[in-house]
């Protein structure tokens, strides 16, 4: 399938900061990500300097901020690692500068990934602030694993057991922003119908909602639910994405059929900020969103 939340799937990929003051060229946004053994070759580095050093994974991640299993999938090659990782693997592995070397030239198309959505999981791994407004299902950010793999099965044309765990997986891993930066807003505000659509059945049902609100429930996470009785609605075109990136600079992303537009037009941008921002005072509050959640889940 198609969507973020639908159907692009995958670890998202960091495209390194922004210049001071100054963002990247339009043409940056649009280059796609060439498979090569980048990745691998990063993560051995990575790898024999820890050894070297004398520390476990689990040390490692200490040292550096991140868990055990976002080191072990970085050295593995499962993942694109950002620059603050770099820079504080860099730091904690000697200051050889080979770290910083060996990122620059990171590339690699992730597996599940979307073709379309390959350049906002770039930027969506950098941001300082992402919003999110969806009317068809659950974000991919907030998915549960049930609730992924229903998606996909519901997937024309049919994906094959190995596609699925592939996307499943990749839907997972692409979560953990929410859990390994607390300091950033992640802003999400999705219909009810969303919410009581039974994809994948009553089991599934129940388990996303409780792993929605446990994702929600960190301060710098927001969720807001728009209800059905809603009379105004500030965002009828359709879903919206919103991210500000390290160097300030607004860019939007929306999502159809089998493609998706990263929108950097400025006055585009302002219009989307605008439709977003009055939803957001249309939809409930989040303690109402919350509690209208845990009352769908007390129904099932």
């Amino acid at each position: 399938m198609g969507t973020d939340d639908e159907d692009s799937t995958g670890a998202a990929r960091s495209t390194g900061r922004d210049g001071a003051g100054a963002a990247p060229p339009a043409a940056e946004y649009e280059r796609e990500p060439h498979p090569s053994d980048s990745l691998r070759t990063f993560g051995a580095f990575v790898q024999a300097l820890r050894e070297h050093a004398g520390l476990s994974r689990a040390d490692l991640g200490e040292r550096v901020s991140y868990s055990k299993h976002t080191v072990e999938s970085i050295e593995l090659g499962r993942r694109m690692p950002d620059q603050t990782f770099v820079e504080r693997a860099e730091e904690a592995l000697g200051n050889t500068g080979a770290l910083r070397k060996a990122a620059r030239h990171l590339t690699r198309g992730e597996a599940g990934l979307a073709t379309w959505f390959r350049r906002w999981a770039r930027l969506e791994r950098e941001a300082v602030s992402l919003c999110t407004y969806e009317c068809r299902l659950v974000p991919g950010l907030l998915q549960s694993e049930a609730y992924a793999r229903a998606v996909f099965d519901n997937s024309i044309p049919l994906l094959t057991d190995e596609q699925t765990e592939a996307q499943v997986a990749a839907r997972m891993e692409r979560q953990t922003i929410l859990r390994e930066r607390p300091t950033v807003p992640f802003g999400f505000i999705i219909e009810e119908s969303a919410f009581r659509r039974r994809l994948g059945g009553t089991q599934v049902q129940s388990s996303m909602l409780d792993h929605v609100l446990e994702l929600t429930a960190p301060r710098n996470v927001s969720l807001q639910v728009v209800p059905l009785e809603l009379e105004f609605h500030g965002c009828l075109d359709g879903p919206v994405q919103v991210l500000e990136t390290p160097g300030g600079r607004r860019l939007g992303y929306s999502e159809g059929q089998q493609n998706g537009r990263l929108i950097s037009d400025s006055k585009e941008v302002s219009l989307l900020c605008r439709r977003y921002d009055t939803l957001r005072s249309q939809a409930l509050n989040p303690k109402e969103s919350r509690d209208l959640l845990m009352r769908l889940r007390g129904q099932l």
